[in-house]
């Protein structure tokens, strides 16, 4: 498992720039904000943490196309798939998202902290959205594997990942936008909303590495 993690890493890096895509896209998305809302610094300090967690959002839906279509194209897949039962698949699957996490979603949180400077965001209100990001993003990405397992065998699959997993995604937004707000909001607590994002992510941690084995399963038969 450890050999396939960093066979993964080190594809996912070199491959497309998949890496340096989403970092761009998450700039680009950040960037015309202040265009769209004006100069307001206030108004921009105030919906910064919700700006960051929808490029984020958005950049990581861009980049989970690719979780299984190499692998798809060179065969591996396969392989992958009959070298153990239902569950070892399972594992198989939640290694190979760790791996797309590490390579393609990682260097966003990374770049949380100088956009959110770029948003005129208290050193608080950073810290808060690079923490949420930092628990909040694997669960997308587990999410995302069951979408992208689906629309694997389809022409122009890619296409319909999105779609399939925004609508699951949007929970995982609510609460890391709320925790967010709650570490410089007052009343609005921060640890309760926290607590069910880092649920939400140990839930589809177990939940969307099934289903992704199901779905490839039910794609190969």
């Amino acid at each position: 498992m450890l050999a396939l993690y960093l066979r993964d890493v080190k594809l996912g890096i070199r491959a497309g720039g998949g890496a340096l895509v989403g970092i761009i896209f998450f700039l680009a998305v950040v960037a015309v904000v202040p265009f769209g809302v004006g100069p307001d610094l206030n108004l921009l300090a105030r919906i910064g943490p919700a700006i960051l967690w929808i490029a984020a959002l958005l950049s990581v839906l861009l980049g989970l196309d690719r979780l299984f279509q190499a692998d798809r194209e060179d065969g591996s897949l396969d392989l992958l798939l009959i070298a153990g039962d239902r569950h070892m698949s399972a594992l198989t699957i939640f290694v190979k998202c760790l791996a797309h996490w590490t390579a393609s979603v990682a260097p966003l949180v990374i770049a949380t902290p100088l956009l959110g400077l770029f948003m005129n965001m208290e050193p608080d209100a950073i810290g808060a959205a690079a923490l949420t990001l930092l628990v909040g993003t694997p669960a997308i990405t587990f999410i995302g594997a069951a979408g992208a397992a689906v629309a694997v065998a389809l022409p122009r699959g890619g296409q319909l990942v999105s779609v399939l997993v925004l609508p699951l995604a949007i929970p995982v937004l609510i609460f890391g936008v709320s925790a967010s707000y709650g570490a410089v909001t007052d009343p609005a607590p921060f640890l309760p909303p926290f607590l069910i994002l880092t649920a939400l992510t140990l839930f589809f941690a177990v939940i969307g590495p099934l289903g992704a084995a199901l779905a490839l399963k039910w794609g190969t038969d």
